[in-house]
């Protein structure tokens, strides 16, 4: 029976996530491609898809907050009535920005809104993924807490491989006016059946077992994290920030890259990260199981090294304009970001004790994702237009990495015997 409701939580958690990041990178996706066209069009170029990324980034300092609001209610009342919560949150707010009006409709009001849904889907992110790690870890087998809590971190690659394919087919089959008229707006209004789903699915699952069996739960969740386990949320901040840049720097510059400056067609660049991204539904849960058998940090540190290696030759593939060299670039890009993210779920949950994990790493987890993910598309646009050279985004890689190998180095034991 345990093994049976383990898998269920397994699947319902990557069902949830796949479809929470698939909003999410839809939104991202679509603020490269057409946001800066459809919402600033009255910007250059270059200034427009700077504002539509901003926009973009204002889901990543809404999720910080989502993860003190749903994990203080994850570890007062529950895990699983949170996780239906965010998963609604965060559906309903992308099908909206299907209906927006445009620009041209109803003027500056447009992005407003825009920006308003944006913030509305990092909250529902920020709760979403503590929850879904916490879940598959407290029901599954002890010695196998990296290859379970994997599942949901395949979540991302999924949840990308079915934004950047939902564009990626409207793209290459409407005609470019077309595509900018209506044809975005569709992948955003399938959200609300795909929910539909993912909300069956995840009501059938049951509580946390280690947390139901909880004598006393904590009554100021964050404020215990922050006076108990210093060491280990400053860690998993650390340990996360080289992560998000890397991966977004591989994933969704390439896109602004690829079309901005070497003029390729945007398929160009959409497929590649579809195939990087079907590569990674399989690396992430087998280097979250080789870290059962050898240790986390271990998996984590050459993941680091590699990608920091690779940043250096990754431009310079691009800069080929070939698309196997493309692909190729892309592949391994992620592939060395699997090595970091299959371990990275159980490494950051297992630095906090259960009655504070859902707190713990939502934060250590989202407050990251501000300094890193939010920003890094924008620097990297930033630093090719001020030096010319892509050379500078790949030292702005090498030193976020730089800082995620410190924090790994730096992380303290575990906190499963903490109270």
């Amino acid at each position: 029976m345990a093994t049976s409701q383990s898998r269920r939580v397994i699947v319902a958690s990557l069902i949830g996530t796949s479809l929470e990041w698939y909003d999410f990178f839809l939104y991202g996706t679509a603020a490269t491609l057409v946001f800066g066209k459809v919402f600033f069009p009255t910007f250059e170029p270059l200034t427009g898809t700077l504002l539509a990324l901003t926009t973009y980034a204002v889901g990543f300092v809404a999720r910080p907050l989502g993860g003190i609001v749903f994990g203080h209610f994850g570890d007062r009342v529950g895990r699983r009535g949170v996780l239906v919560a965010t998963l609604l949150l965060m559906g309903v707010a992308t099908f909206l920005i299907g209906l927006l009006p445009t620009y041209a409709a109803i003027g500056v009001a447009a992005p407003v809104l825009l920006v308003t849904l944006r913030f509305l889907q990092g909250l529902g992110l920020g709760g979403e993924w503590g929850g879904a790690v916490v879940m598959t870890m407290e029901h599954g087998d002890p010695d196998r807490k990296g290859f379970n809590a994997s599942w949901p971190q395949v979540g991302v690659p999924a949840g990308n491989l079915l934004a950047a394919g939902a564009l990626g087919v409207l793209s290459a089959t409407l005609s470019e006016q077309a595509f900018l008229d209506w044809g975005w707006r569709i992948p955003f209004l399938l959200s609300g059946v795909l929910v539909g789903v993912g909300l069956w699915i995840r009501v059938r699952v049951a509580e946390s077992p280690l947390y139901a069996e909880m004598p006393a739960k904590a009554r100021m969740p964050l404020i215990d994290v922050i006076t108990t386990h210093p060491r280990a949320l400053l860690s998993a901040i650390a340990a996360r920030i080289g992560v998000d840049v890397a991966f977004y720097t591989f994933t969704l510059y390439i896109l602004t890259y690829v079309t901005g400056t070497l003029n390729l067609d945007r398929q160009t660049g959409l497929n590649a990260v579809l195939i990087a991204s079907a590569c990674q539904l399989f690396l992430i849960p087998l280097f979250g199981a080789l870290s059962d058998r050898v240790g986390r940090k271990p998996v984590y540190l050459a993941g680091a090294a590699g990608a920091a290696v690779w940043a250096f030759v990754f431009f310079p593939l691009l800069d080929t304009g070939s698309f196997a060299l493309i692909v190729f670039a892309t592949v391994v890009a992620l592939a060395c970001h699997a090595a970091m993210y299959g371990p990275q779920a159980a490494f950051i949950a297992e630095l906090f004790s259960t009655r504070l994990r859902y707190s713990g790493a939502s934060m250590g987890y989202q407050l990251a994702g501000v300094l890193g993910g939010a920003l890094a598309p924008i620097i990297a646009l930033a630093l090719l237009d001020r030096f010319g050279t892509t050379l500078a985004i790949s030292l702005y890689v090498l030193v976020a990495l730089g800082i995620t190998a410190a924090g790994v180095v730096a992380a303290p034991a575990k906190a499963e015997v903490r109270v």
